[in-house]
């Protein structure tokens, strides 16, 4: 007897092994490839290559792939006009529709002029490939968010003409594929036109609507969920029937219920959710699995063609953006900008690409050949490169502007909200003490404790405990007459509980102790702590004291190059110069020369005080250098911050390492300045890029730079 009747033949054509496959490349592509700084988009395209018939062959592209392939190209549409912020496409109206025209227009002539000229295509051809190069897709969105620019001229007019290119290439694409629909005479024309307005004024006029009375009527999540993609398939089903690509519809879709779905709500997390999880992987697979790369190394015309198409589509779009800031009298850094945001090609790339694939003419021929196929793969990749370094590079210069400091620290000053979380009793005294001496005293309140019940785990035991640790907390802060907001609430672990208590209670600071390593292969922050900083942009403040913070006899504040050019500097300055008057301990700072004129010029005009010193630490990378200046009874403070701001350095990834060896015998405390703009999320479709690749980009292009100029 067979107890194990298993025999295996490629392709897998089993239903349970053909899905269990693609759930596992989903699961391990983008954490393989992430490590080799490859944007998710492309990584998932890369993983369909592979499995596929021009690959190892290990899967067959089968109905499923056709099924899942359809939804996921809707749901990439879908999510496009979903995330236009149509707020700002009114602020800027005019310069942004002027855009969008020069960002359409530009790249359609020079692409139909280089399709038919230097790659010899016909008429039709050039036109959908000239499309592909003026429609973008924000990809790089995410870098404006995490530097808190949303706010931006350049950026809003960005967005608006992205609504202007991204619609007319749809447009473009919608009527050529409706032509290899029908008979294209004098009244197909006349009839596509009206069949398009109509149709388009029905999901502009009703949909909305309709969307209005059920979400409120209807508040249950599951069916909210189900209503918006049954909207979605039913604008991109009525296209398709008459005689349209479905993708104008789910685009239309995305763009007239932009307003009913709020960026930051749950309906939208879901909804990103699955497509970033399901369809648009499989998709993104899909696309592979028809892709033949040994092509663009055999007869060199497919190398040709991706060349050709990478060079247009760069030009093209810096073309336009230089002359938009031509027209509007802008500075070089606008420009900088617009073309990083606007020169990404991904999503209607894509589309535009596929469907033009499936086009069989007359002769027989694919409209867009293999070739054009394999081309635009090498494409996205470029443009995504470029659009997130020179997007990048641009936001930096910005941010390190003086007068956008200045408007930012202008504007009017919140009310501090410190948040305590109080899991380990042993360390709620430092903590509630550090927040009393770093707290606004003309504020009564403004203290948070803060017990977190993990939902897997929680017993009666733990509930008990908790609520020990919040009566302690608030007794300590009592003493120093200041009251405590006491929130005790469960989750489904500790830092998701706070990222969440900080939303809803709008804390602006967070106080939590360093953990202590369970074992050898434990990190010195501990998963809370990473996963904290990852999921908040406020300031955050790990302590570790080793003395009580009242007996403490001096702080000693080591500074890294360019920390006075993030967000959240002025705020901790001034928590350290009212530490140091409150305890009566001098406040030391170790940094840069340029660095330490900024710190002194601030301390002079706010805090003077405050008993301070300046000393110069040229040698950042290395801080056995301060090993002499801190004291047992010293408060050692490092600044340090997150992966992809300002003042980052690769230097601190050995921070932990040099703590933990130089100063384990000191109180510490690891401050993460406030950074505005949205915390980083999990791996994200519709941001391709990866969290800090850029920074990668940017040291190769530096290397290339200096390798020219030696030449």
């Amino acid at each position: 007897m067979n107890l194990f009747d298993f025999n295996l033949t490629l392709p897998i054509t089993d239903p349970t092994w053909v899905f269990f496959l693609v759930l596992i490349i989903i699961l391990f592509a983008p954490m393989i490839l992430g490590r080799l700084h490859i944007p998710h988009i492309i990584g998932m395209i890369l993983a369909g290559v592979l499995i596929g018939e021009h690959g190892f062959h290990v899967l067959d592209r089968d109905s499923s792939f056709e099924l899942f392939g359809k939804v996921g190209l809707y749901y990439i549409m879908f999510l496009a006009g979903l995330e236009m912020d149509m707020e700002d496409f009114k602020k800027n109206r005019t310069k942004s529709i002027v855009f969008g025209w020069l960002t359409f227009l530009i790249p359609m002539g020079l692409g139909i002029w280089s399709s038919m000229s230097v790659l010899g295509y016909g008429f039709l051809t050039a036109v959908l490939l000239a499309s592909m190069y003026a429609s973008h897709t924000l990809i790089a969105y995410p870098i404006i968010s995490r530097y808190g620019l949303s706010r931006l001229r350049s950026v809003n007019i960005t967005i608006g003409g992205t609504a202007v290119t991204v619609t007319l290439a749809l447009i473009i694409l919608a009527v050529i594929g409706g032509m290899f629909k029908g008979t294209v005479d004098g009244w197909f024309w006349g009839f596509l036109v009206a069949k398009v307005a109509f149709l388009g004024f029905l999901i502009v006029f009703f949909f909305p609507r309709i969307g209005r009375w059920f979400f409120r009527k209807y508040d249950d999540s599951v069916m909210q969920f189900v209503f918006v993609l049954a909207m979605v398939f039913l604008g991109g089903g009525l296209m398709e029937f008459v005689g349209m690509e479905g993708i104008l519809g789910a685009f239309l879709a995305g763009l007239v219920l932009n307003r009913l779905i709020p960026h930051v709500s749950p309906l939208m997390n879901r909804l990103e959710f699955v497509g970033n999880a399901l369809f648009i992987p499989y998709f993104l697979i899909g696309v592979g699995m028809i892709i033949d790369v040994r092509s663009l190394f055999t007869g060199g015309e497919a190398l040709k063609v991706a060349v050709v198409m990478t060079v247009v589509a760069t030009f093209s779009k810096w073309l336009a953006a230089w002359i938009t800031q031509k027209i509007y009298r802008m500075q070089p850094n606008e420009r900088s900008m617009i073309f990083g945001l606007s020169n990404a090609q991904a999503a209607a790339t894509l589309a535009a690409v596929l469907i033009g694939h499936e086009i069989i003419m007359e002769n027989g021929e694919r409209l867009l050949n293999d070739d054009v196929l394999n081309g635009t793969v090498v494409m996205i990749l470029f443009t995504c490169v470029i659009s997130s370094l020179v997007t990048e590079r641009s936001a930096r210069r910005f941010a390190m502007n003086e007068e956008l400091q200045s408007e930012e620290q202008g504007a009017k000053k919140s009310t501090e909200q410190i948040l305590i979380p109080v899991a380990n009793p042993d360390t709620i005294e430092d903590l509630i003490n550090l927040a009393l001496v770093i707290k606004d005293a003309k504020q009564k309140n403004g203290l948070i404790a803060l017990n977190v019940i993990n939902d897997s785990n929680s017993s009666e035991k733990k509930e008990l405990q908790g609520k020990r640790n919040l009566e302690k907390a608030a007794m300590i802060a009592a003493a120093a007459d200041v009251p405590v907001n006491m929130v005790s609430r469960y989750d489904l672990n500790i830092a998701s509980g706070i990222i969440h208590t900080i939303k809803e209670y709008e804390a602006t600071d967070v106080v939590i102790g360093l953990h202590r390593k369970a074992n050898i292969v434990d990190t010195f922050f501990g998963n809370l702590a990473e996963s904290l900083l990852k999921g908040t942009h406020r300031e955050v403040m790990i302590a570790k004291f080793l003395m009580p913070v009242n007996t403490l006899r001096r702080i000693n504040i080591a500074v890294p190059p360019k920390a006075e050019y993030e967000t959240g500097f002025s705020k901790w300055v001034e928590h350290f110069c009212r530490m140091g008057s409150i305890l009566g301990c001098r406040v030391h700072f170790f940094s840069n020369e340029r660095t330490l004129m900024r710190l002194q010029q601030l301390v002079k005009k706010k805090y003077a005080g405050t008993p301070t010193e300046f000393s110069l630490l040229e040698e950042w990378e290395d801080l056995l250098l301060l090993t002499g200046q801190v004291n047992y009874d010293h408060l050692l403070v490092v600044i340090s911050a997150r992966r992809g701001s300002i003042s980052y350095d690769t230097s601190f990834e050995r921070l932990p390492a040099q703590l933990g060896k130089y100063f384990s015998n000191n109180s510490l405390i690891i401050l993460y300045p406030d950074q505005f703009g949205d915390p980083q999320e999990i791996v994200s479709f519709s941001d391709p890029r990866g969290h800090n690749e850029s920074q990668h980009y940017e040291k190769v292009g530096k290397w290339f730079y200096k390798w020219l100029k030696k030449s």
